[in-house]
């Protein structure tokens, strides 16, 4: 059902219909869109919403308003409620807070308030608000909604909208959008800023770092979290913090004593100590626990060098990060979706993120937190068991290394020791199986936040030593086996369990957690590393589009990697706001480049005189960056001059995202977990031999779970040719990405979220995920 049907099916029928996203829209025959961000605190990737909710709007064929000032602007109406086109949510992407402002509103509280902002939707023909914010803002908007009828009734009795008009208006359709760096919100894995609140968390902390361990300090870092401690606990998990203090769980009592116990002890075999604390952190009796109160605590008891930083207001501000970019993109195509629709019986509702789905939240179901605290507990500090559990667990990375192995290494590596396991540390990949060494606890602490891969690796596949891996696995007593890698791992797993008929010694339980830029290993939806290099190319493509402002008219060609992978291509694509993105998965010919460079010439007739092509680095043999460089070149003379870059390697260093910090450590957490099970179930006869399917998985994400999927059930599903999933889930986002850009396409419409309901909320499977 593409979306001319759509048109048929939900516009002709209503005279009108109207959205509103701190943008109001309005329209008659066809629909307009509004739209009303109404948080008075700003944060991240509110800008990316806006600009996918208006040009989706547009595209759709809706006059399209922005609300400027939020609550206050439509109570104030005028000046403040004016029309949004194409060229003025240009250049957005990359700006943080919000461009169309946002203030308190105490007038929009009271009735009165709330009458003057209806007669002014009235007024314009708006019946669709679209708002992005928090608790505050989606309850006020729901509150709105709900008195809709009375507040028409009102006006028509005072004679300031007519009998006609409230008709017209007689339903007033509301999608909220959550954005809060909390991340507070009930229903949704992660709200709009949550993830680049982070960013800008890591950042200090990195820096912090390195001073606390030239002078042997302990820092205390305070992070916002009044009521929600989540920023608090990512942030301790993303950087292998000694303590953190969040509202949620308050310290068992004489936590002093504890604390400074805990701290002594890692001092031990560390140069500093870290503690997070989350503003909002209070003990068992509601007495607040400051990050004063706590170096204080530390410098007088321990007498260390005791240094505390409140990071306030910095966290909501900055350049938003690639995933609050796609995040608010693709929250702000759903809600139009969602408004077109909606029916007057059809809730006011909330398009949020769970796992990797869209989805449709009633909005006063999900105006609550649910956290990894036992996560954080287990990896925090060391708890051995009394009784060891006599099973070898060895780990090694495989293939390109990329930010975030070292994350998944130390999780499995800590859970593993946790659980009794002797943990075996194997450099070099699967050479390296030949020299498997113990990995203690304090050797992979500080490893969460470092870049490439600490164990070292290679490409090399086993099925060249497959004899020599066999003795050694007997040699070293190893009873399960955590791959970390890319495609070179997931053949390798394939290869080890093909093994397995010759090789008795290879009936042990596998693991493979998916880790590599290119985001090419099937049976997942993200890889570790992936987000890395996709905030790399997003942030490059920032400055490079940046250059361009002042020159103008002027076309860059980015070459992104990912081997035949068009993943960093598309994705980055959307992030950064590419007129296009070249891949293998989308064939193209000289008739869709000669499209691409006359959609350019007529962009520089805009405002907007600039344009960014990217192209995946293995999309087509003949099609190169060099033939595609002198192609527009050429075509553009006269026009628009062109640049090209190739990013190469840059994509696959740097340290990792908070994203892919958390996503390992979840990752390799939940990978020896499982092995404990399955030696559980392969125990027979004193012996461990595991020979089933089942027993060699890949651990990935589906959609909205962690979930263990055998490798010989996702050999059919591997183009192994060209080292690509047959099916990939990013494919869908390409045609957002390219109406984001002003081309005329069509949109299919067939899948899409529907209504669901908050039950129970699910602890989140991605952490900024």
């Amino acid at each position: 059902s593409h979306l001319d049907h759509f048109f048929l099916n939900f516009f002709f029928p209503l005279q009108f219909v109207a959205l509103a996203v701190c943008c109001v829209p309005t329209c008659t025959m066809i629909y307009s869109l509004c739209q009303i961000i109404y948080p008075v605190r700003v944060f991240a990737g509110m800008n990316a919403a806006v600009r996918a909710t208006v040009r989706v709007g547009l595209y759709t064929g809706a006059k399209v308003f922005f609300v400027h000032e939020g609550y206050q602007g439509l109570v104030d109406g005028g000046d403040n409620i004016r029309p949004a086109t194409w060229e003025s949510v240009s250049m957005m992407l990359q700006l943080g807070g919000t461009v169309i402002g946002s203030a308190r509103c105490q007038e929009f509280r009271t009735k009165e308030g709330r009458a003057k902002a209806a007669c002014n939707l009235v007024k314009l023909g708006i019946t669709n608000l679209c708002v992005i914010g928090g608790d505050g803002s989606l309850t006020g908007a729901n509150q709105f909604r709900n008195e809709w009828s009375e507040l028409l009734a009102e006006l028509v009795h005072a004679g300031k909208i007519t009998s006609d008009e409230a008709k017209k208006s007689s339903h007033l359709n509301i999608v909220g959008m959550v954005g809060s760096i909390d991340n507070d919100f009930c229903g949704t894995d992660m709200t709009i800023g949550t993830d680049s609140a982070l960013h800008r968390i890591m950042e200090v902390v990195d820096a912090i770092t390195t001073t606390a361990q030239s002078h042997q300090r302990t820092f205390i870092l305070e992070v916002m979290g009044r009521h929600c401690g989540y920023l608090a606990l990512v942030t301790a998990l993303a950087c292998g913090a000694d303590w953190v203090f969040i509202p949620e769980m308050p310290p068992e009592e004489k936590w002093e004593d504890h604390l400074c116990r805990r701290l002594a002890e890692t001092r031990r075999s560390s140069r500093l100590n870290v503690i997070i604390v989350a503003e909002g952190a209070m003990d068992k009796n509601g007495k607040p626990i400051t990050s004063n109160q706590i170096k204080h605590l530390v410098s007088e008891r321990l007498g260390y060098d005791t240094r505390a930083t409140v990071l306030g207001h910095v966290q909501r501000g900055g350049t938003p990060s690639a995933f609050d970019r796609i995040l608010g993109s693709r929250m702000g195509v759903e809600a139009v979706m969602a408004l077109l629709e909606a029916t007057p019986d059809t809730p006011a509702c909330v398009v949020s993120l769970s796992g990797n789905t869209a989805v449709r939240l009633p909005l006063m179901e999900c105006v609550s937190f649910e956290n990894n605290w036992n996560t954080y507990k287990l990896l925090a500090h060391m708890h051995p068991p009394d009784v060891k559990s006599n099973v070898s667990v060895a780990i090694l990375n495989v293939g390109a290394p990329c930010a975030g192995m070292n994350a998944a290494v130390r999780s499995a590596v800590r859970i593993g020791i946790t659980q009794g396991h002797h943990m075996l540390a194997v450099h070099d990949g699967f050479e390296g199986l030949a020299q498997g060494l113990p990995i203690t606890w304090t050797e992979v602490g500080g490893w969460t936040g470092k870049g490439g891969s600490m164990l070292g690796t290679k490409r090399t596949l086993p099925a060249k030593v497959m004899e020599e891996i066999s003795l050694n696995i007997a040699k070293f007593n190893i009873h399960g086996l955590i791959i970390i890698g890319g495609f070179e791992a997931f053949v390798g797993g394939l290869e080890l369990l093909a093994g397995r008929q010759k090789y008795e010694e290879l009936c042990i339980p596998i693991v493979m957690i998916p880790a590599t830029v290119s985001n090419n290993v099937p049976g997942s939806d993200f890889s570790i590393g992936a987000d890395t290099a996709l905030n790399t190319i997003t942030s490059t493509c920032d400055r490079i589009k940046q250059s361009a402002a002042g020159t103008k008219r002027r076309v860059f060609i980015i070459e992104t990697m990912g081997g035949y992978c068009g993943y960093l291509a598309t994705v980055a694509g959307l992030a950064s706001g590419a007129d296009a993105a070249y891949i293998f998965e989308e064939h193209f010919n000289i008739h869709d480049l000669k499209v691409n460079v006359e959609h350019l010439v007529e962009k520089m007739k805009t405002t907007v005189k600039r344009g960014l092509i990217l192209r995946n680095e293995k999309c087509n043999p003949n099609y190169t960056t060099d033939f595609i460089f002198s192609l527009y070149s050429e075509e553009g003379k006269g026009v628009f001059d062109c640049r090209k870059n190739v990013l190469g390697h840059m994509q696959q260093g740097g340290t990792p995202t908070p994203f892919d910090r958390n996503f390992g450590t979840k990752m390799g957490a939940k990978a020896v977990l499982w092995l404990t099970d399955k030696l559980k179930e392969c125990y027979r006869h004193g012996r461990i031999f595991a020979n089933t399917p089942g027993s060699a998985c890949v651990l990935g994400m589906r959609k909205r779970t962690l979930m263990f999927q055998p490798l010989d059930e996702l050999r059919d599903q591997t183009d192994f040719e060209h080292r690509i999933p047959k099916t990939e889930w990013w494919l869908k986002l390409r045609p957002i990405m390219k109406i984001l850009a002003k081309y005329k396409i069509n949109l299919d419409t067939s899948e899409h979220a529907h209504m669901e309901h908050v039950i129970q909320k699910r602890s989140p499977v991605l952490m900024p995920v």
